[in-house]
């Protein structure tokens, strides 16, 4: 029988982990706080933000939204953020993403603080896990993979992983946290030839295309574990991950599901940067 790997109980123990650390900080007259920035009134950031605010209250972290117009210049968001950066009542800066097009976000990513950059957005910090340096800052969505990898004891020491994904931030960044495992790491991409034959030959696959149901069990055998970071909507408007579970799942040997797989545990992560930040104040 496919073991399920569920996000939530990985996401509880990150969790209670920071209950116990903020405790402590709180016990040094130190009280971790979140700045959110958000542009514009999507409806998808006002929801993330309401998921991320609850949150907060739920372990002890305290937050705070900086809204602004989402026709705001580059400068004016520049201003903003090295304020928040001065701000030693902020321990963490959370900006939302994508930012609108005439926002040039190299400067962005240049200007929020590495100390303060509880998102990873900042060139030096993801130069660290290209080190190799693990303790520090890191993607939230290839950590949260990687925590629900080390919490199900799934070995990465000399297995086959094969990467679905080649951005910044997901696919380039979790490649080097399992070399880091000394896993052998293979990364793949939508133009990536005989694509099904390189997963069936992996032990472990990592999809992140975005493309709902993409994978089906073509791309996999009776041992694969599959770890799906994908979400979109299907065809029906349901929520859904880059396998097509329902027809993968009696097939493989272990999947993440979506949702309630990795992005469950990405949020978790994001806060105990926040946390991390505090500490390091």
């Amino acid at each position: 029988m496919t073991d399920v790997l569920k996000g939530k109980v990985v996401a509880d123990r990150i969790k209670e982990q920071m209950k116990k650390d903020i405790q402590e900080l709180k016990q040094a007259n130190k009280t971790p706080r979140l700045g959110i920035v958000r542009l514009g009134d999507n409806p998808g950031d006002i929801s993330y933000e309401k998921s991320i605010i609850k949150n907060c209250n739920n372990v002890g972290i305290e937050s705070k939204v900086y809204e602004r117009d989402r026709d705001i210049k580059t400068e004016e968001l520049v201003e903003l953020i090295e304020e928040l950066n001065r701000n030693d009542e902020i321990s963490g800066i959370l900006v939302f993403r994508p930012l609108p097009d005439h926002i040039d976000e190299d400067i962005i990513r240049n200007v929020i603080s590495p100390e303060k950059d509880v998102d990873c957005m900042h060139p030096l910090n993801l130069e660290n896990i290209f080190e190799g340096k693990m303790d520090g800052f890191a993607p939230c969505t290839p950590k949260a993979a990687m925590e629900i990898l080390k919490y199900y004891d799934i070995p990465l020491e000399g297995k086959n992983v094969v990467v679905v994904n080649r951005s910044m931030v997901v696919g380039k960044p979790l490649a080097m946290m399992l070399l880091n495992e000394n896993a052998t790491v293979t990364i793949c991409h939508s133009r990536t030839k005989n694509l099904n034959e390189v997963t069936k030959n992996a032990d472990i696959v990592v999809v992140a295309l975005g493309r709902a149901k993409f994978f089906d069990e073509s791309y996999f055998t009776e041992e694969s574990i599959v770890i799906d970071v994908g979400v979109s909507l299907d065809e029906n408007g349901k929520l859904s991950g880059d396998a097509d579970y329902d027809r993968v799942l009696p097939l493989v040997n272990k999947i993440t599901p979506v949702p309630g797989g990795v992005g469950s545990v990405t949020t978790s992560i994001l806060l105990s940067q926040v946390v991390l930040a505090c500490k390091n104040m």
